[in-house]
């Protein structure tokens, strides 16, 4: 059967049917960010890790919270898949492997972080939508601690999984200079989960990380004095376009380089900071070349938060030349090159980052 909305123009009333399904089950999938952030917020997930059945009462008493609540919220659970459901004693459980994903914060999966971010950008929706009518960009300074928050938690289990064991390693000879003992800098460290990552495991080497935004230098700070970590970690307020602090041997950035408004300026940057048998570590989010290369899954999500995160935030700065979140090796080859760097290769990869090598 077919209708049509002119008489040019017929519609397969079938292929309407299949999208309006499709969109009604982004709609719950929504929702559930929300949903996602208040049982992570809440314990609910940690309560329901030991596997065994659970009741709405039990759980909420477990919690502290309210079982009313907790009833709705597991059914929305159970709709979802993200729990089951037995029917004849009306308890709810939550699977081993969903707790991997959900409720164990050393998981390399854990995603409860990525669910912060991306709720805390849907917040900010509104000022999203008057840039598209400006251009005028939205700095990251100006989206709300869940984006802040979201940002760190949803990262640190892939660096804390990766950084150490591979990516470091993938780099030509810098796993026996921070064996050693060298100075790092970390550009755009946000919170410092990759400073302190790599700081833990390289006790003869000395960490900065720099980041333009205030409160998460604040944060960094805090930590890296929590861990013990003060005598040879520092963290300081500073763009990546001027890097203070004399010459390091190796500079990371990670996740960071799409969002700066000059990153061509930055590799300048760190090019004059860097020795000249100096590395930079640049991590990115895995993106093909093509548009084409990137309708998948994953690019679909780094599109989604490049649209809502990256991109307004690199046109808020000067020059901003909003790579995109999706930019590519061969794009970022051209920033970097452009910096005056004469030597790029991809060290490694994960399914969401490449790990790209640049020498003077």
């Amino acid at each position: 059967m077919t209708t049509t909305t002119s008489p040019n123009a017929p519609l397969d009333e079938a292929k309407v049917g299949a999208f309006v399904g499709q969109a009604l089950t982004e709609l719950g999938a929504t929702l559930n960010a929300a949903l996602v952030v208040i049982g992570d917020r809440l314990g609910l997930y940690k309560a329901m890790a030991d596997g065994q059945p659970v009741t709405a009462a039990a759980l909420a008493e477990r919690t502290s919270t309210d079982e009313r609540h907790v009833r709705e919220w597991l059914n929305a659970q159970a709709a979802g898949g993200y729990v089951t459901y037995n029917s004849e004693n009306e308890t709810y459980t939550l699977p081993p492997e969903h707790a991997f994903v959900l409720a164990d914060e050393s998981s390399p999966y854990f995603l409860p972080g990525a669910f912060e971010l991306m709720a805390g950008a849907v917040r900010d929706e509104p000022r999203i939508t008057e840039s598209f009518r400006s251009g005028a960009g939205v700095g990251w300074h100006e989206h709300g601690e869940g984006v802040f928050h979201g940002c760190e938690r949803f990262f640190r289990p892939g660096y804390q999984h990766n950084l150490v064991q591979s990516w470091l390693p993938a780099l030509d000879g810098v796993a026996d200079k921070l064996n050693a003992g060298i100075r790092v800098a970390d550009v755009g460290c946000g919170h410092g989960a990759s400073t302190l990552i790599m700081a833990q495991a390289f006790p003869n080497s000395e960490f900065v990380g720099f980041d333009y935004h205030a409160e998460s230098i604040e944060q960094a700070t805090a930590r890296a004095r929590a861990a013990g970590l003060s005598d040879r970690v520092r963290f300081e307020v500073a763009p990546a376009q001027g890097i203070p602090g004399g010459t390091y041997d190796l500079v990371c950035t990670f996740d960071c380089l799409h969002d700066m408004g000059d990153p061509v300026g930055a590799a300048r940057e760190i090019r004059r900071a860097l020795a000249d048998d100096g590395t930079w570590l640049i991590v990115e989010p895995f993106a093909g070349d093509t548009v084409q290369d990137n309708l998948n899954p994953v690019g679909r999500i780094y599109y989604g938060a490049s649209t809502l995160l990256c991109t307004p935030a690199s046109l808020s700065q000067d020059v901003g030349l909003a790579l995109g979140a999706q930019a590519g090796e061969a794009r970022l080859r051209d920033v970097v090159t452009a910096g005056g760097f004469s030597r790029f290769r991809r060290a490694t990869e994960t399914p969401f980052n490449l790990v790209l090598e640049a020498r003077p």
